[in-house]
């Protein structure tokens, strides 16, 4: 069949260029030490930066909320999905984030997709950093708004494209932790711009949420606080859990529930997770020591690194990229550790520039010192080989 030997010559260039992707199977929990794919392996490829997602009382608020609510939602939000522990959630959320009112979704993509082209479209303008997360991009390009992209973190070109722009509603958006650089946005600085031109400032904190300002994320780490300041966090990453939430002004939270399409057609998330990650908010908050256990191992793997021929990007945050260059050396590094037991994904174009392709160490809190420098051996090992 035609059609199918298109995609087969497609994957094939895919392959010639070292880009082809494959799902390896996890058969074990996550954690620094995994089972993929059959094989045990130290890994530095989660999110799971606080160590939660196998955390004895995530299981148990699970195993509870399954108890009490059954597994699926069974009904978008709006006609009869939307249980107390739905509600209770939001409540916690917007109480942690210190903003006013927070909505659940099924994912950050899906919360990405809902407010953006909620907010703004046809007419509209919406100014997002080059950098910024596929999730952001196709939300921008789906408003239909006019889609001005800035230079990384440039803020000059940015006010040059607001001052410019006559649109009636504009919107920034940005990471606040970028995942695969590690390096935070200005967001005081672009708040004030959002403030000067009248925009929304949208901030989707995967990355930040659970690991800056004492666990409350990106927004509280910089002291903002607006009206206009709307902050989207992922569960599934520091919480380990799933699923998403926006927090912002009340007004804006009825106006997405009226107006947000994901929202609105989509089956409500499970009620047992929704329960689940309270149990995770508890834990950000009384052990504070994970997150101290976390600027440890950053610490311990900037110096355990030094001195290696590829560059470590400068970050702080569990996001380490190591970047290698091309896509085939970057996939000899990763193979090399993994033959010495140690999985560290190589993230390759279109996730990264052309000629950036890096390792993307991600660190936990459940990691332990001698993990680092067993990691670190095995690179000057490849390093000399």
């Amino acid at each position: 069949m035609r059609l199918i030997a298109q995609l087969q010559d497609k994957l094939a260039a895919l392959d010639g260029d070292h880009r082809r992707r494959r799902c390896p199977v996890l058969d074990s929990p996550q954690g620094p030490h995994v089972s993929i794919d059959g094989r045990d392996y130290l890994a530095f490829a989660s999110n799971d930066y606080l160590g939660l997602a196998n955390h004895p009382a995530l299981v148990a608020a699970a195993r509870d909320g399954a108890l009490r609510w059954g597994v699926g939602g069974g009904a978008s939000h709006l006609v009869a999905g939307h249980s107390t522990a739905h509600a209770a959630l939001e409540q916690a959320l917007a109480d942690w984030l210190r903003l006013p009112a927070a909505l659940l979704f099924s994912s950050g993509y899906q919360a990405n997709l809902a407010v953006i082209t909620a907010l703004v479209g046809r007419g509209d303008a919406v100014f997002a950093d080059r950098l910024n997360h596929a999730s952001l991009n196709d939300a921008c390009l789906l408003s239909r708004a006019e889609f001005k992209r800035f230079a990384h973190h440039d803020l000059a070109q940015l006010e040059r494209l607001l001052a410019a722009s006559t649109a009636p509603t504009k919107l920034i958006a940005v990471d606040a932790v970028y995942s695969m650089d590690g390096d935070c946005a200005p967001l005081a600085a672009l708040l004030a711009l959002a403030e000067r031109f009248d925009a929304w400032l949208y901030v989707d904190d995967a990355h930040g949420f659970g690991v800056l300002g004492e666990g409350r994320g990106s927004v509280v780490e910089a002291g903002l606080h607006s009206e206009r300041l709307i902050q989207m966090v992922t569960l599934g990453k520091a919480a380990g859990v799933a699923g998403a939430a926006v927090a912002a002004h009340a007004v804006v939270i009825d106006w997405l529930v009226n107006s947000a399409r994901p929202f609105i057609f989509t089956t409500s998330t499970s009620p047992l997770l929704a329960h689940t990650v309270q149990a995770s908010l508890r834990l950000m908050a009384d052990e504070p020591e994970r997150r101290a256990a976390l600027r440890a191992r950053m610490a311990e793997l900037k110096h355990q690194l030094a001195g290696l021929p590829w560059t470590l990007l400068p970050s702080d945050t569990p996001i380490q990229p190591l970047l290698i260059g091309g896509n085939a050396e970057a996939l000899a590094v990763s193979a090399g550790l993994r033959a010495r037991g140690i999985w560290v994904p190589a993230i390759r174009p279109p996730t990264v520039p052309p000629g950036s392709a890096r390792l993307r160490i991600a660190l936990s809190a459940a990691h332990q010192p001698q993990d680092i420098v067993r990691l670190a051996d095995a690179l000057r090992e490849l390093a000399a080989s």
